[in-house]
């Protein structure tokens, strides 16, 4: 392997953390174990990036291996060698509980098929986990003969017991120092090396869905949800990279195990992990009736009942599924929740408790291509830091910088505080004294996205608490209102829903001569200069004809369009895009005007919204002969709303009741009239 300059910079600034991940995959195939015990090994042993020392390390772990884990066949090799030698070291998952017959503790491990070990009591204390859902370790094992001879004998048991997991308590300030090192980019990608992936190979969206994926870790009762194709690697990163989490695979989740057992006042899973997953949750049940409210109770806030006592829990719930048919059908039929237990699957308020929606559509199918070869953080130091981060928090970072839009209610706006602060915690491993604006936005792009992904399915239901879901942020006291839509519910050339961005107007042009009418967006944005440069090349005739008019009027009508702004103090470029086999651009003053006023004032025009109609030298506004055709396209793009000079008003009689049922028409009489009915409230 050839050391890039990632590679470099990480093994100078975090020399004994790192491990080649290439090698962690030759183990993991060869050894019944999960990932992140391969590497704690690795990470003892081959921690380095001088060959000659990694393949003194990987004799020593091949073979630490080898000895150590009992493949499927070898049960009875390893008990033998445990009654002739004594004891016998083994890496093994040890669980443990209470035998109230004879009032002592006994553990099992699976790879032996042994269901009744001894073990000191005191070590299960010291180690409560093992009493949920237990953990790996390095296991000393004895064998006692004497025992053996007893009747109902237990002649096995755990001497002592190391867990496999990282125990220092300065790993967090290592990992911020070394953080300084690398750029946000690079930082990103060097996480994405640590959890075994090759960002290069990943467009800039898969890395966001995989950013996200780690928001659990970093986040206490953090609530998330994804769906997706099989073989995207969904449950990998909660079973084989942290020691924190733990996976529950289909069938039954009992609420004892989950929660409290009424009898003994063991706390659950949410109690003694950092993230509880649900693997193939469409399969998943719990054993009570109310096990779900309990579940909804949990995840509003991070609290469960234990008869009259409260008992308070951070560990975050993730559920993960796999789609049977793809998003634009499954939209089709029924609502992106469909996979979800039956229980779940149109419960409003359950959704309404979940933080984020991971789109596992955008995450590729893993194979060898996106896997990494470089080096990446140990995965025991990687997800004890992670666990420390979890005391931490990054919303104050949002404070007086990041404003959100009226639609958001106050659930949704601590969802979306809640991923950005994970977000930021993960790209920030120290509370950072200033953060650029371009990471406060990127992580608030993904917030609200997977929220409203959300909110937009509880719409889908009917429930009409949920119709606004134009979620929308300004950052900045003097912003723009940016609006953050879901690129699955509409297509790009049609039109959605969601208000542009300023500058930016939806309009169909009538056509000219043999060219049918057709849907553009007319894109402007102004800047310091004079002048507008139409940026298509050829630049349409037509069109730069249109532009030339909605230039003249927007100088000679600027006090009645943009108040106190000076328009002939900026320069407007300009980009027209057809969404059809049109390409002229003609008669579109209307929309130019508009487009142009936006851009100056700062403002959208209003969600769902196309606009037409030409404009004159003089301000007057030119009729149109095709009204019924150009309403048609409007209703077959998706339009919800159509502005149209008030002279169609008469052509508009012959449009179908099943069309003018289908869009709101609006008319206007002048410029300016236009331009007040087309922008946002």
């Amino acid at each position: 392997m050839e050391l890039d300059y990632l590679d470099k910079k990480a093994s100078q600034v975090l020399d004994g953390y790192l491990v080649r991940k290439d090698l962690v995959r030759t183990f993991s195939r060869q050894f019944p174990v999960p990932t992140y015990v391969v590497e704690f090994l690795l990470g003892r042993y081959c921690a380095s990036v001088e060959w000659e020392e990694i393949e003194e390390g990987l004799e020593i772990v091949q073979k630490q291996l080898k000895s150590r884990t009992v493949k499927a066949g070898e049960e009875e090799l390893f008990k033998a060698r445990a009654k002739e030698a004594g004891q016998v070291k083994i890496i093994d998952s040890i669980t443990a509980r209470l035998d109230a017959r004879t009032d002592s503790y006994i553990t099992a491990l699976p790879s032996l098929r042994l269901t009744d070990v001894r073990i000191d009591p005191e070590l299960v204390i010291k180690n409560e986990r093992m009493l949920t859902g237990g953990f790996y370790a390095e296991i000393t094992l004895s064998y006692d003969p004497y025992i053996a001879q007893e009747k109902n004998g237990r002649p096995f048991g755990v001497e002592a017991l190391r867990e496999i997991q990282l125990s220092q308590r300065d790993v967090l300030d290592h990992l911020a120092e070394a953080r300084k090192h690398f750029s946000t980019e690079e930082w990103k990608d060097f996480l994405l090396r640590s959890i075994g992936l090759e960002a290069s190979t990943l467009s800039p969206r898969q890395k966001n869905a995989f950013m996200l994926r780690m928001v659990p870790f970093v986040e206490r009762n953090y609530n998330m949800v994804e769906l997706g194709p099989r073989g995207t690697g969904k449950s990998h990163l909660f079973q084989q990279v942290s020691p924190y989490a733990h996976l529950i695979s289909g069938g039954k989740a009992t609420v004892a195990r989950m929660f409290v057992h009424m009898g003994t006042g063991q706390r659950g899973l949410v109690c003694q992990y950092d993230v509880v997953c649900f693997d193939e949750i469409s399969g998943i049940s719990f054993d009570q009736k109310d096990g779900v409210n309990i579940m909804k109770g949990y995840m509003e806030s991070g609290e469960f009942s234990r008869g009259r006592d409260s008992i308070r829990a951070d560990g975050s719930i993730v559920m993960v599924g796999n789609f049977e048919v793809d998003v634009e059908h499954q939209q089709r039929i029924g609502h992106l929740f469909g996979p979800m237990p039956q229980e779940m699957r149109d419960d409003t308020a359950f959704m309404d408790r979940l933080h984020a929606y991971l789109p596992g559509w955008d995450i590729p199918k893993i194979s060898k291509k996106y896997l990494t070869d470089h080096f990446g953080l140990v995965s025991d130091f990687l997800s004890e830091c992670w666990s420390r981060l979890r005391d931490e928090s990054r919303v104050n970072l949002l404070q007086n910088r990041v404003f959100f839009g009226g639609a958001l209610s106050g659930r949704d706006s601590n969802a979306v505080n809640k991923t950005i602060s994970g977000l930021l915690k993960l790209l920030y491993p120290q509370d950072p004294l200033e953060i650029p604006d371009e990471e406060l936005e990127w992580a608030t792009q993904i917030a609200l996205e997977s929220r409203r992904r959300i909110k937009e399915q509880q719409k889908r239901i009917g429930a009409a608490e949920y119709r606004n879901t134009h979620f929308s942020y300004t950052i900045g006291t003097d912003g723009v209102e940016k609006f953050v839509s879901t690129p699955e519910l509409h297509s790009e050339n049609s039109i959605g829903a969601d208000p542009l961005e300023p500058g930016q107007v939806w309009a169909i042009s009538p056509g000219i001569e043999n060219e049918n009418p057709g849907l553009y967006r007319v894109e402007v944005n102004s800047g310091p200069g004079s002048g507008i440069k139409i940026l298509n090349k050829p630049v349409p005739p037509a069109f730069k004809e249109s532009m030339g008019y909605a230039e003249q009027n927007l100088y000679s009508r600027a006090a009645q369009l943009v108040g106190d702004k000076d328009p002939r103090s900026h320069e407007y470029t300009v980009q027209l895009r057809a969404f059809d086999a049109a390409r002229s651009g003609a008669k579109l003053g209307v929309p130019a005007l508009i487009a142009l006023c936006t851009s100056l004032v700062r403002k959208s025009v209003r969600g769902g919204l196309v606009i037409c109609g030409e404009i004159n030298l003089g301000g007057s506004i030119e009729p149109i002969h095709n009204a019924v055709s150009m309403a048609e396209i409007a209703v077959e793009k998706g339009a919800v709303a159509l502005l149209m000079p008030v002279s169609c008003r008469r052509q508009l009689i012959d449009l179908s009741d099943d069309m003018a049922t289908k869009i709101d028409i609006q008319f206007y009489s002048d410029a300016r009239d236009a331009f007040m009915k087309a922008i946002a409230d």
